[in-house]
C-alpha cells in the first residue's frame, strides 16, 4: 500500500504546485471551462425537460468560480 501512499502524495502535491493553479486561474482555462460547463448544463437541461434548470445554473456558475478567471 505504500507505493499507491506515495502516489497519491505526489499527485496531491502536483494538483496544489502553483504552477497547476495558475494554469486554473488562466484566460484558456476559462474559455475551455465555460464551454465544457455550457454544454454539460444543456445536456442535463435536456435529458431533465429542463424540470431543474435553475438549480443546474447554480451548479454551473459554483464550477465556473472555481475555474478560470471569472
Amino acid at each position: 500500500m505504500s507505493g499507491l501512499d506515495d502516489v497519491t502524495k505526489k499527485a496531491q502535491e502536483f494538483l496544489n504546485s502553483d504552477q497547476v493553479k495558475g494554469a486554473l486561474k488562466s484566460e484558456q482555462a476559462e474559455d475551455i471551462s465555460d464551454k465544457l460547463l455550457a454544454g454539460v448544463a444543456d445536456a442535463a437541461n435536456k435529458v431533465t425537460g429542463g424540470k431543474f434548470e435553475s438549480q443546474i445554473d447554480g451548479a454551473k456558475e459554483s464550477a465556473d468560480k472555481a475555474v478560470g478567471t471569472d
